[in-house]
């Protein structure tokens, strides 16, 4: 179950640049997130709908197994020292989170390596819907 994700052409550009920087040795590790950006409709920030999840973007979401909630801010790994409610991109929640929608539901391994669905309950914060393109 994979649903539709949108990505904005700023944040692709981050990430490739933040792929670069990183070790060969991680690049297995970032394989989902990779698969994730091939499979993005890509837009301009400006078009961001008001409803999907970007960078820095503050998100509301539960996870069925085991069950919780949760709101934290989706961040690059240079950023989650600033936040104290941040997640990494480049976590396996943080992967399944960019691009989702409000009401998307997406079935994800966790770090574990067991499988749970996510699904986005809220966007309390969005830096497009803000004003903020490039944050």
């Amino acid at each position: 179950m994979h649903p539709q994700i949108t990505v904005s052409s700023l944040d692709i550009e981050r990430l490739e640049a933040l792929f670069d920087a990183l070790p060969t040795a991680t690049a297995n590790a970032n394989a989902r997130l990779l698969a994730e950006l091939g499979r993005a409709k890509v837009v301009e920030p400006e078009q961001m709908p008001p409803n999907v999840v970007t960078m820095r973007s503050r998100v509301s979401f539960e996870i069925e197994q085991p069950p919780q909630q949760l709101c934290l801010t989706l961040a690059y790994p240079k950023d989650m020292a600033e936040l104290d409610d941040g997640i990494s991109i480049l976590t396996p929640i943080g992967t399944a989170l960019l691009g989702l929608s409000v009401g998307d539901r997406i079935n994800w391994p966790l770090a574990d390596g067991q499988m749970s669905t996510l699904r986005i309950l809220d966007l309390p914060y969005q830096p497009e819907r803000a004003g903020e393109i490039f944050r």
